[in-house]
């Protein structure tokens, strides 16, 4: 298997669940890299690499969230032949998100639990800020501020002369999303935030439980936007309460794609 979105990635066929996982603005699939060694050998953690990162670092980034999402629900598709679950990150929570609403338009298995972290609910009101076209001093305040991106690469030109264009496609992404109302996703939905997160309070997480009609909880954690690597074995200890071994009324969990137990 050599497909872009996966990398090395190979399908193991004793794992009871996928866990595919979305990165942040900028970020890539070695987000994740520690999950591998925190996930429970029932779950198999799937992060996927977007263009214009990673090994795809010579592809052309995506810019709007829409082609986005159709790409990555044509890259999950052939996997989604077991039980599965979605997680995302910042703008990996509303690639998450769209990716479920567009695998529930296509008539396509459901995930049995929809993790968002640290992203405001979809239907929040944009803070207004631009960044895709700010200028380059601007962005990497913006990202000196967040505090994710290492500051070896943020003082090293020639490689911020790579990543900008990407961390730009990524801002567009997020800048020119337009929420659009749609029935509530029939799948669990847990989400994370930050108890010091400067970009997204708690007051913009609970808009979410709008989102599932089959039950939503909030989890807050200690930390700022990038709680997400500080609390990394909370969050999957979290992920496999919700994923056990073998799903609530089903005998065999690799035949049950799509099922899961409600969150209250």
């Amino acid at each position: 298997m050599n497909d872009p979105w996966f990398g090395p990635w190979r399908p193991r066929e004793d794992a009871a669940y996928r866990l595919f996982c979305l990165p942040y603005a900028g970020g890539a699939a070695a987000a994740y890299r520690q999950w591998h060694a925190l996930a429970p050998a029932h779950i198999q953690v799937c992060p996927l690499e977007l263009p214009g990162r990673g090994g795809r670092i010579a592809d052309p980034p995506i810019s709007r969230l829409r082609p986005l999402v159709d790409a990555l629900a044509g890259a999950v598709g052939p996997f989604l032949d077991r039980p599965f679950a979605v997680f995302g990150h910042s703008m990996g929570g509303l690639l998450a998100f769209e990716l479920t609403r567009a695998l529930v338009r296509r008539g396509q298995p459901l995930p049995a639990h929809l993790f968002v972290s640290g992203r405001s609910a979809p239907d929040a009101p944009d803070d207004g800020r631009r960044l895709h076209d700010a200028p380059d001093a601007e962005v990497l305040d913006h990202l000196r501020q967040l505090g994710g991106t290492p500051r070896s690469l943020l003082d090293d030109a020639e490689l911020m002369e790579l990543v900008l264009p990407t961390v730009r496609a990524d801002f567009s992404v997020l800048e020119s999303y337009e929420y659009r109302d749609e029935p509530p996703l029939p799948v669990p939905l847990t989400v994370f935030g930050g108890d010091a997160d400067a970009l997204v309070s708690p007051a913009r997480l609970h808009g979410w439980r709008r989102q599932s009609s089959a039950g939503s909880q909030l989890r807050m954690l200690p930390g700022g936007h990038f709680f997400l690597h500080t609390t990394a074995p909370t969050i999957m200890d979290t992920i496999a309460r919700a994923l056990p071994p073998t799903p609530p009324g089903t005998a065999d969990p690799r035949t049950a794609a799509g099922s899961g137990a409600p969150v209250s």
